[in-house]
């Protein structure tokens, strides 16, 4: 498999594709919403493993299962982690995430899902199973995070704000009450390209809104405040 590889801020590799790259959307997930060092966490739709790796970065050691559908993405993450040995704890799987079973014991479950319900898809499999919902709806990923996590377990994922009412009826339906919620913003006076949200299972209502995520200052660099949610997260 070609690949190449990015190394993330403390060292860590992450190994990418022409079909598996990571993103913005994927780095600010991983630091909005991540697990303490011990926790057990779960990342949904993981491609090449960038959250998990992320979270790794970060400090979190604890058992991380990395749950993707198509065979290369996985392969990927398993050649990261034969690399890194420090990265052990992270277990990749290759599998549709309707076939977990019902675990119960897992403090946080992230996802970047897909994105995109119509418009053009791509005649490449892996890219048009990483954007568009199809064989892995949103009701679906919900579905999967309730089975895994414990009681008060936290979710996370990200989506494009057309999608937020939708989405927290989704997870309000599936037992996952959203809990924080962050948008992101190229500057202060663009309207936000995405969303973040953190849902706590089994918990009573009460959303609350956390400060924006601005990408670039007034210069058009990155800002201060994206350089520190890449180095250590939010």
């Amino acid at each position: 498999m070609a690949h190449s590889a990015e190394t993330l801020y403390n060292g860590t590799k992450v190994f990418i594709s022409e079909n598996h790259r990571f993103g913005t959307d994927a780095m600010l997930l991983s630091g909005f919403c991540r697990p303490r060092r011990a926790e057990r966490a779960v990342d949904l739709c993981s491609g090449c493993g960038i959250v998990a790796l992320r979270w790794h970065d970060l400090g979190h050691r604890g058992e991380c299962l990395s749950v993707e559908l198509d065979a290369e993405g996985t392969g990927l993450l398993e050649q990261a982690v034969a690399a890194q040995p420090e990265c052990d704890h992270i277990r990749p799987l290759n599998r549709d995430l309707n076939e977990l079973a019902a675990d119960g014991g897992y403090h946080l479950v992230a996802a970047n899902p897909p994105y995109f319900t119509g418009g053009y898809v791509s005649p490449e499999a892996a890219r048009a199973t990483a954007r568009h919902e199809g064989g892995c709806t949103l009701e679906q990923v919900a579905a999967a995070a309730a089975r895994l996590l414990r009681d008060g377990g936290r979710f996370a994922m990200c989506n494009r704000p057309e999608h937020l009412a939708r989405t927290c009826c989704i997870l309000s339906a599936a037992g996952l009450e959203p809990k924080r919620l962050v948008f992101a913003k190229q500057t202060p006076k663009d309207a936000p390209w995405l969303f973040l949200l953190e849902a706590q299972k089994n918990r009573k209502p009460g959303l609350r809104y956390e400060p924006d995520i601005y990408m670039a200052d007034e210069t058009g660099r990155p800002s201060l405040q994206l350089q520190a949610i890449y180095r250590q997260g939010m």
